[in-house]
């Protein structure tokens, strides 16, 4: 799942080698927190939110397959 963010996070950027993602797991639940370069934050999350949302609709049908819920944070 972890590939799976990282490889759309890495296509929108501009500084691919400043992608970071930390994964928290919890019994049911799984945090992403995704750390990008502040000059590519805008890229990420998209006008009013709309692409940092589509994200996580992507993961979220991603990890229904597994069973488990999934959120991403964006970090500056």
């Amino acid at each position: 799942m972890k590939e799976i963010l990282k490889c759309i996070i890495s296509n929108l950027v501009d500084d691919k080698d400043s992608v970071e993602i930390n994964q928290i797991d919890e019994e049911n639940s799984i945090t992403f927190e995704v750390k990008v370069a502040e000059s590519d934050m805008g890229k990420v999350i998209g006008k009013q939110g709309r692409l940092a949302k589509s994200i996580r609709t992507v993961m979220k049908a991603v990890a229904g397959k597994e069973h488990k819920k999934v959120s991403v944070e964006f970090i500056g």
